[in-house]
């Protein structure tokens, strides 16, 4: 029965158990498949590998093994640099799709300027349909979702805690210089744009009325925005993420 031993570089290994990271595997590959299911079998989603050595050689997804090959599967991370590229690179300023578990995270991207779509009641297939429509960029901690072939360009989000996570997604997509805070409604995704006082009076508490003066409205869905304590704890979070940011990964 043929085999081919696969050896996942740096952050691949996180899709195995515990036991098998960065060691040797050997897989039959006496069905013929392409390389890429192979590659999923091993619970590793098309959209993480950028580079794929076949005996040193780069090949694309669609490749057959034929038994007794070594195979180097690598990120886009540590990929080599004269290679077969499969994973597409992201635009400057990406739009993103999120999935039903990253409802947080679409919030704080939001904040930051981001074009985030997102609802907590989209199915994997609508979702993976749109992201390639719209060429949106998938944001999920769901691995089947990531190895649907209509998703190309996507991240799976390693960490649990949602301020972690983007700092996550910013380094992943270099961010930092294209992120524009507090222009984007952070409920619907709508952009911001400054509003007469005069013309939202009649929406205003008194005391809101009484000192405030400076509005935002969501193009969207028509939400006001204003500077209060909470959009300065806000202000003072986004810029030790942007000061975090700019010191390397540790």
């Amino acid at each position: 029965m043929p085999h081919a031993d696969f050896r996942l570089r740096d952050r691949l290994n996180d899709f195995l158990p515990p036991a098998e990271r960065g060691g040797t595997l050997s897989r039959d590959v006496s069905r013929r498949a392409a390389i890429k299911d192979v590659i999923e079998s091993l619970g590793v989603p098309h959209t993480e590998v950028d580079v794929i050595l076949v005996d040193g050689a780069p090949v694309g997804f669609e490749h057959i093994l034929a038994g007794g090959e070594r195979v180097e599967v690598c990120p886009w991370t540590i990929a080599p640099p004269v290679a077969r590229h499969l994973r597409p690179r992201p635009p400057p300023c990406p739009r993103f799709l999120l999935d039903a578990q990253l409802g947080r995270l679409a919030r704080y991207l939001r904040l930051l300027g981001f074009d985030c779509h997102y609802r907590n009641d989209i199915g994997n297939a609508e979702l993976a349909a749109r992201a390639d429509k719209e060429q949106r960029v998938v944001l999920t901690r769901d691995r089947l979702l990531l190895k649907r072939k209509r998703i190309r360009l996507a991240h799976y989000v390693r960490a649990d805690e949602p301020w972690q996570q983007v700092e996550e997604v910013c380094r992943e997509f270099d961010l930092r210089p294209v992120s524009a805070p507090f222009t984007r409604c952070t409920h619907c995704n709508g952009r911001l744009a400054a509003v007469a006082k005069e013309a939202v009076i009649d929406r205003l508490e008194p005391l809101t009325r009484q000192y405030v003066d400076d509005f935002l409205q969501c193009e969207g869905c028509g939400r006001l925005y204003w500077h209060g304590s909470h959009v300065a704890r806000m202000k003072e979070r986004v810029e030790r993420l942007r000061q975090t940011l700019a010191q390397p990964a540790g």
